[in-house]
């Protein structure tokens, strides 16, 4: 619990994740890290905004509760093979930590999984298992009250669905355009690339159809 909730751990291999996707990674590849790294920026500087206005003690600060803390190793990965050392909260962690709500962790790992779901949406979901087991893991460490991680799950998403929806406008007003060509293989972020949209006389055909089959087929002049 306590190493899914080290963003130290983790960090460097989103960084190479990321980094590979924008040098090796398509146009779906590369729309999806940038949305991302912006969103995740906007939604950091919220989460400070809302922690301070809200001003909510954590279970640490307020209550003993059951701390682990890991190790400091070099490099940082390797406190995971060391045993962690557990105590309990005491007076000395009342000024240690920031406000409760909202949770940064969860902020951020349910914006990853809303991108996830929408950009990959076959296996883009899978990440929301790994959302869920930071946000247990917060509640495990006496870092945040379970009414915490619950509404920074739906304030995440609404923020993700948000950002998300503006990048789209922004690439669909920006990129007619800027650059046109891209454009027309690309109209949208999401889809990522046109041959994946519908196109007019597909929908045509398909009106077509399916007025004949109300009708019962093709009129014929009598």
């Amino acid at each position: 619990m306590a190493a899914l909730s080290d963003s130290d751990i983790w960090t460097p291999l989103f960084i190479a994740i990321g980094a590979s996707a924008l040098f090796f990674g398509g146009f779906k590849a590369r729309a999806f890290v940038i949305c991302l790294c912006l969103s995740l920026l906007i939604t950091s500087q919220l989460s400070g905004v809302l922690k301070s206005a809200v001003n909510r003690h954590r279970p640490k600060q307020v209550e003993t509760v059951r701390m682990v803390q890991l190790r400091r190793t070099s490099p940082k990965f390797l406190t995971v093979f060391k045993k962690p050392t557990i105590r309990f909260s005491d007076s000395s962690d009342r000024t240690r930590s920031g406000p409760s709500f909202p949770s940064g962790h969860v902020t951020t790992n349910c914006v990853i999984a809303v991108f996830c779901t929408l950009f990959y949406r076959r296996r883009g979901w899978l990440y929301w298992f790994i959302a869920a087991a930071v946000g247990y893991s917060r509640i495990y460490l006496g870092a945040h009250w379970p009414s915490d991680v619950i509404a920074t799950l739906f304030l995440a998403i609404g923020e993700a669905l948000l950002l998300l929806g503006l990048c789209e406008l922004i690439w669909r007003t920006a990129a007619r355009k800027w650059p046109p060509n891209l454009y027309a293989r690309h109209p949208s972020l999401i889809v990522g690339h046109a041959s994946s949209l519908p196109s007019p006389h597909s929908q045509a055909r398909h009106g077509t159809s399916s007025s004949d089959r109300r009708t019962g087929g093709s009129r014929h002049s009598p």
